[in-house]
């Protein structure tokens, strides 16, 4: 064969396999044509689906939820690709899956065009409305139709997360300690953020922390197909944390501070219960609360926690600190009878007098009589700059540290300012501002053997079964432990035949002291009032102190804390016995009916 005749054959084929190419290449394009239309390019065959993190739960330390985190979808529908026969049977079908009034869904349908149903579709209104585009694709109630010379594929409900909403099952329960939350303007979907309470205080760890997203080929369903050139990033969510105060238990007590405050018609009312050697919260109730999901104007002043974020005037109830503060320094001449001016002391330019006049009494009897005279002579030999390091050292004038927002510090006098009738006024609770959780510490020290303690209401956070506890800060020395018994003696004996009678439950070891505060307002004292009760119960195996506010209460229902506060705390011992915290030395049987208000 000549050489001529190979190189005819080698063109030959290469043509045949050029046109062949040819061939199939014209066959490729016209199948894209017929399958997109003519201006339509291939689909991208990649896809990136993201699952978004959501916001921690919060727990109660019984293990109710009471904040979590749903979901939210946005809802959206091409008009055109509804079948025009069926749309009725659209409408009607989707109204009662959505919840969503037929009027509107025909409203949105008359646009058109793409158009968004709703972005506030909860999580199990999506699952159904999902279960409803496949019956209605099997009742072909969606359908391609052709536009501008394109073939534009069929679209049924499209469904994707909108944002989140927080909910908040028990309604106005544990506020305002629990808090709420606020959306976070500007976020690519609706994501909310921590404003008051727990919500705030823990917002790092409670916020969401980083999406999830699953990249590569899709399927004909747009579903990611999970082989080797897939990439996934796990999405983490907020972390969760369990409260110390067990839901029940406040229940029931903010039920008690609603009863009674239907007679007292007080500002508020303020209830805690704390753990006397560990800080540990029970409860820290108030007879101010707001629903967390519908906050009103009105509910503004209820926002704030009283507990922590305000300072008032104790009154008698500091006393008691007053006088373990003179036993630490010696300062307290047990045996011996004080001359009380039988209730009325001028002192500079002031008389103060007592309620309860005495001409004279010890130590012992000036506070189980409440008599003001009493702690101001007892006050007399202690120098204004130790009287001032030790109410610092007691943990006036400082922050608690509890695990809550915005606390205040209260207010202490100078040095300069303590002396004379100031100093006086001090002694028996005026003239300085403490906070209720600072009074609470405070009296605990009696019943831990003289320590002061941090007080506290998370328990713990988890996150994906994992527990941890925060490190708690070492309680600090205030007073000796004979000391805190000296003083808890006392408290014992006033009710039991002080001031604090109204308190008294029967086979519970309990003490405490009553106390009554004008309101100072517009520069000066008026005929309105504080009243309070704090102290301690406690049985063999637990110890707890209690305190007890009531702010401004009606004046004709009784003002003074032996009469309104005196009872709540005897109602709140009963309680503790009912729900099994305290058990009595002899066995007694609490009905409901010892469980309301008496005065």
């Amino acid at each position: 064969m000549s050489q001529s005749s190979d190189t005819q054959r080698v063109h030959f084929l290469i043509l045949l396999f050029l046109g062949i190419g040819a061939l199939l290449l014209i066959a490729l394009f016209a199948f894209f044509f017929k399958a997109w239309g003519s201006d339509k390019r291939p689909p991208n065959l990649k896809t990136t689906k993201i699952d978004h993190s959501i916001r921690g739960n919060i727990y109660s330390s019984d293990k109710f939820t009471l904040a979590t985190s749903e979901k939210l979808y946005k809802v959206s529908i091409n008009p055109k690709s509804i079948d025009p026969n069926k749309k009725e049977l659209f409408v009607n079908l989707f109204s009662i899956y959505s919840g969503i009034p037929r009027s509107t869904i025909i409203s949105k349908l008359n646009s058109n065009r793409y158009t968004t149903l709703s972005y506030n579709i909860s999580t199990i209104t999506a699952a159904n409305l999902k279960l409803l585009n496949t019956k209605l694709d099997r009742y072909r109630v969606f359908r391609e139709y052709e536009e501008y010379g394109r073939v534009i594929q069929k679209m049924g409900i499209d469904l994707e997360v909108s944002g989140y909403r927080r909910n908040y099952p028990y309604g106005d329960t544990m506020e305002p300690i629990l808090g709420y939350t606020q959306k976070i303007q500007n976020q690519r979907i609706t994501k909310v953020s921590g404003v008051k309470g727990s919500e705030k205080n823990n917002n790092q760890y409670l916020q969401a922390k980083q999406d999830g997203t699953l990249s590569g080929f899709r399927d004909v369903g747009f579903n990611v197909i999970r082989n080797k050139y897939a990439s996934s990033q796990a999405k983490q969510d907020g972390i969760d944390i369990t409260l110390t105060i067990p839901l029940s238990l406040q229940k029931r007590i903010e039920t008690i501070l609603d009863t009674a405050n239907q007679k007292l018609q007080a500002k508020e009312i303020l209830v805690g219960v704390m753990d006397s050697k560990s800080g540990r919260i029970l409860t820290l109730a108030s007879s101010k609360r707001f629903d967390p999901k519908n906050i009103k104007k009105d509910d503004y002043s209820a926002l704030n926690i009283s507990a922590t974020e305000v300072s008032f005037e104790p009154g008698s109830i500091i006393k008691p600190v007053i006088y373990a503060i003179l036993l630490q320094k010696n300062l307290i001449p047990h045996e011996q009878k004080i001359f009380l001016h039988n209730g009325a002391y001028r002192i500079g330019r002031y008389i103060i007098r007592d309620d309860h006049p005495l001409k004279e009494a010890t130590p012992e009897e000036i506070l189980l009589r409440s008599s003001n005279i009493g702690m101001i002579k007892l006050t007399q030999n202690l120098a204004s700059k130790d009287f001032l390091d030790a109410m610092h050292h007691y943990g006036f004038g400082e922050k608690t540290n509890i695990d809550l927002p915005q606390e205040a510090s209260g207010v202490l006098p100078s040095i300069k300012k303590l002396k004379g009738s100031y100093k006086a006024s001090v002694s028996y609770g005026y003239g300085f501002r403490a906070t209720f959780i600072q009074l609470l510490r405070a009296y605990a020290s009696f019943s831990n053997g003289g320590y002061l303690i941090t007080p506290r209401i998370i328990s713990h956070l988890s996150y994906e079964g994992e527990l941890y506890r925060f490190k708690t800060q070492q309680p600090t020395s205030i007073i000796s432990s004979q000391d805190a018994l000296e003083v808890q003696d006392i408290l014992r004996d006033i009710i039991k035949e002080g001031t604090g009678r109204r308190a008294k439950v029967e086979g519970i070891d309990m003490g405490g002291k009553t106390g009554t505060a004008r309101i100072f307002v517009d520069q000066k004292y008026t005929k309105r009032y504080n009243s309070s009760f704090f102290g301690f119960a406690q049985d063999s195996k637990n110890s707890y102190t209690i305190g007890v506010v009531i702010f401004d209460p009606n004046v004709e229902e009784g003002y003074y804390g032996s009469k309104t506060a005196a009872p709540l705390f005897k109602n709140i011992v009963e309680l503790l016995i009912q729900e099994k915290y305290l058990t009595p030395t002899s066995p007694q049987a609490l009905s409901d009916d010892s469980m309301q208000t008496k005065n």
